[in-house]
């Protein structure tokens, strides 16, 4: 899904109009509609204040917000430049074996 997908979805599962989300996070309509539409210039393409913003405003993952709209989150850019040699890793592994790993990983975290 694409991120003015996701917002669209959000707003409208919170029964908010373009103009209300707009007024909530501090811009116009239009503009929430161009985002909904991706009908953006990159230049016009959400700030990452904006987009804290959105996901306060609609209840919904600011990490999920992010990565749809191609920004990568300062607490995973730190960590990816902490730990570059395992994100390469990660980078290489094929679909399987990274679905694998996160499995694996997530049957750990229930064990603790």
């Amino acid at each position: 899904m694409k991120f003015g997908e996701k917002i669209r979805e959000f707003r409208k599962s919170r029964n908010l109009t373009q103009k209300e989300l707009g007024d909530l996070v501090g811009v116009g309509f239009a503009y929430v509609s161009k985002v909904e539409n991706e009908r953006l210039d990159f230049g016009d393409y959400p700030s990452e204040e904006l987009i804290r913003k959105l996901a306060a405003a609609l209840s919904a993952d600011e990490d999920e917000l992010m990565l749809l709209a191609k920004k990568i989150p300062e607490h995973i850019r730190q960590r990816v430049f902490e730990r570059p040699d395992a994100f390469r890793k990660f980078a290489d592994l094929g679909d399987a074996d990274l679905d694998r790993v996160l499995e694996e990983l997530e049957e750990r975290r229930r064990k603790r």
